[in-house]
C-alpha cells in the first residue's frame, strides 16, 4: 500500500478535493455525519477520513458515500471513453491512411458500395 507521502501531488490534491466536495454535498443536504455513515454502511470515523480525502480508505467506501448522497451516477462516468481526450487522440493517430478492399470479388454489383 502506498503511504500518503509517496502519493503524487495531483493524486493527493484530487482525493482532498473529492473529500471536500463530499463534505460540502452532505452539508448542503443538511445531513449529519451519523446519518450519512449509516446510509453508506460505514463508520463515522471512515466518513471523516473520506471527507479529508484519506488515500487509505477503500474505493468502495467512497462509492457507498456517493450513493448515500445520491451522487453515484457521477462516479460511473469518471473514465468514460468519450471523455478520454488522450485515448481518442491516440486512437485517431492509429487510423489507417488507406482502406483496401479484399481480393475477393463481390457476388452481385450491389455489394460494391
Amino acid at each position: 500500500m502506498t503511504t500518503k507521502g509517496a502519493l503524487p501531488l495531483p493524486v493527493s490534491r484530487a482525493l482532498r478535493k473529492l473529500g471536500q466536495d463530499i463534505r460540502d454535498a452532505r452539508r448542503r443536504r443538511r445531513l449529519p455525519v451519523a446519518l450519512v455513515a449509516e446510509r453508506a454502511s460505514i463508520s463515522r470515523v471512515t466518513l471523516g477520513k473520506i471527507e479529508r480525502g484519506d488515500p487509505g480508505v477503500a474505493l468502495v467506501n467512497y462509492a457507498m458515500t456517493l450513493f448515500a448522497l445520491g451522487l453515484i451516477g457521477r462516479l460511473a462516468g469518471v473514465a468514460e471513453p468519450a471523455q478520454d481526450k488522450v485515448g481518442l487522440e491516440l486512437e485517431e493517430e492509429r487510423l489507417p491512411e488507406r482502406i483496401r478492399l479484399s481480393g475477393k470479388k463481390p457476388r452481385n454489383p450491389e455489394e460494391r458500395i
